[in-house]
C-alpha cells in the first residue's frame, strides 16, 4: 500500500553537473553566434539618375543656344503630341541606343552623298515621273573650327551679339555645283535646273 505521497529522490550529482554545464555551453554558443553584416550598397534609381544626368549634361555641351530652344521645343510638341493621342507610353526622352547612334552620326565628317529620287520630289514645283541623281553634302566640320568660330561662340555666350542670326561653327556646305540637269515634265515640256547637285563638299 503506498501511504498517498511519493518521495523523489534527487538527480545524482554527475547527471545534474552534466546537464548544467551542456545548457551552459550550448548557451554560451548561441551568444556567441553572430550572422555576418550584409555589405551596403547605395540604391539603383540613384545610381541611374546620376548617369542619365551626366549623359544628358555632356550631349548638351555641344549645342548652341539656338539647338537647345528647338531641341526643348521638339520634346514639347513630342510630349503634348502623346498625351493628346493617349499614348501615355510613348517616352519623353528617346532610348539610349538612339542616343549614341545620334553622336556617333554627328561627328562624322563633311563628306558627298548622293540619292536617286523622283524630279517631283524635289520641291522645285516641277511634275514630272523622271527621276534624277540628287547629290547633297552631309556631316560635321569639328576639325575645321576656326579662331573665328571660337570667338564669335564667346560673343554669343556673353550675349554682345543678340539679334543677328549666326552661325559659330562651320557648315557642311557645297563647294561647287554638277552639271545642269534636263528633263521632260508630265505636260512633255523641256526644262533645265541649274545648280541642282553638289559636285564637292567642304566645311564654310
Amino acid at each position: 500500500m503506498f501511504n498517498g505521497s511519493r518521495k523523489y529522490s534527487p538527480l545524482p550529482s554527475s547527471l545534474s553537473s552534466s546537464r548544467t554545464s551542456s545548457s551552459s555551453s550550448s548557451s554560451s554558443s548561441f551568444s556567441s553566434f553572430s550572422l555576418p553584416a550584409a555589405p551596403r550598397r547605395s540604391p539603383r534609381a540613384l545610381q541611374r539618375h546620376s548617369s542619365l544626368l551626366s549623359q544628358y549634361s555632356s550631349l548638351l555641351e555641344s549645342y548652341t543656344e539656338g539647338e537647345i530652344r528647338q531641341l526643348i521645343s521638339a520634346l514639347v510638341e513630342r510630349y503634348s503630341q502623346a498625351m493628346n493621342s493617349g499614348g501615355h507610353e510613348l517616352p519623353l526622352f528617346p532610348r539610349a541606343g538612339s542616343r549614341r547612334k545620334r553622336a556617333r552620326a554627328r561627328h562624322k565628317p563633311c563628306t558627298l552623298k548622293e540619292l536617286e529620287v523622283s524630279v517631283s520630289e524635289l520641291g522645285l514645283g516641277y511634275e514630272s515621273d523622271e527621276t534624277v541623281l540628287f547629290r547633297y553634302c552631309s556631316g560635321t566640320c569639328e576639325a575645321a573650327v576656326r579662331s573665328y568660330d571660337l570667338s564669335l561662340k564667346s560673343m554669343r555666350s556673353k550675349r554682345k551679339i543678340k539679334k543677328e542670326k549666326v552661325r559659330a561653327r562651320p557648315c557642311c556646305r557645297p563647294l561647287a555645283y554638277d552639271d545642269d540637269v534636263s528633263f521632260l515634265d508630265a505636260y512633255n515640256r523641256y526644262y533645265t535646273v541649274n545648280e541642282l547637285s553638289a559636285k564637292e563638299c567642304g566645311c564654310v
